[in-house]
């Protein structure tokens, strides 16, 4: 059985790997990427590496191989990812694998925000190649957050449009660990199942400014402002514009509950609970 990763240099694609070669050998793993350099320490604990790049189909030809499990990694570069991903699907089914899994979005085909539309359209796409496949439909990551905890400290306070709603994010390992679970199981198991992937329990950016508080011993604030203001504020802080509006759109999302799910289909497929806000947190904070 071969499995094969997309995207592998990428944050959670290395996360991927390090769970697949956890459980299976590493020569049974190969990474698919755009620069073999960046994916050296991978070669070196014995991944196969393929090179190949989302926007140039041509260099996607012959890069899986049948009867391979395949996960794709959605392209990071919104806009852009609908061709990118199509060209990654046709180079699947063309080689005939047994499995093709996606990282989309909580929500699936009800996700009402623009942030899910490209994950939306590349699902359909899926369903029409007749390929074998697995949605792993992925929540918010809590390091959507923490990784930005700089400007909060800074400023005291956790800046956004979401009023109350909550979030039910999960750490990106948490991610990782699913990925690599339904790409190992017994044969047949997770095909054409899709899954809503969330953390096990929602908070909201008021709780999460107030653990950030607890943890540095700081007064760290909620401050909700309308979305326009808070549209302001980010591209103010050099956010190019049209990926402010997404993730306005997103806390406008968040408001409706569209992130707040928690089906337990994460925990249920990596065999433990899920981890929480404050560890996430905690690892994130600086030490010193």
């Amino acid at each position: 059985m071969g499995i094969v990763v997309t995207g592998a240099t990428g944050q959670l694609g290395r996360l991927v790997i390090d769970e697949l070669l956890a459980t299976v050998p590493a020569q049974t793993v190969a990474a698919v990427v755009r620069d073999k350099e960046k994916a050296a320490d991978l070669a070196e604990r014995g991944v196969e590496l393929r090179t190949a790049d989302y926007d140039r189909p041509e260099t996607l030809e012959g890069v899986f191989r049948e009867g391979e499990r395949v996960l794709l990694v959605s392209g990071s570069e919104v806009g852009r990812r609908v061709p990118q991903h199509t060209a990654v699907i046709e180079a699947a089914k063309a080689a005939g694998v047994a499995q093709l899994a996606y990282t989309g979005i909580l929500g699936g085909p009800e996700a009402d925000f623009e942030l899910a539309a490209e994950h939306k359209e590349t699902e359909r796409r899926i369903l029409d190649s007749g390929l074998p496949y697995t949605f792993l439909r992925n929540g918010w990551y809590s390091e959507n957050y923490t990784a930005h905890l700089a400007p909060v400290l800074a400023h005291g306070a956790v800046v956004g449009n979401a009023g109350d709603g909550r979030i039910a994010s999960a750490a990106r390992a948490d991610y990782a660990a699913a990925a690599a679970a339904v790409l190992t199981g017994p044969a047949g198991e997770h095909l054409n199942r899709a899954y809503e992937l969330s953390g096990d329990t929602a908070w909201s950016l008021a709780e999460y400014a107030a653990e950030v508080g607890r943890r540095t011993g700081r007064e760290i604030a909620y401050r909700n402002v309308p979305a326009a203001a808070h549209l302001d504020i980010l591209t103010g802080a050099g956010v190019p514009a049209p990926f402010a509006a997404i993730l306005v759109d997103v806390d406008e999302a968040i408001g409706r509950g569209a992130l707040a799910a928690t089906s337990g289909d994460l925990a249920r497929l990596i065999g433990r609970p899920t981890t929480p806000i404050a560890d996430t947190i905690a690892a994130a904070l600086p030490t010193a």
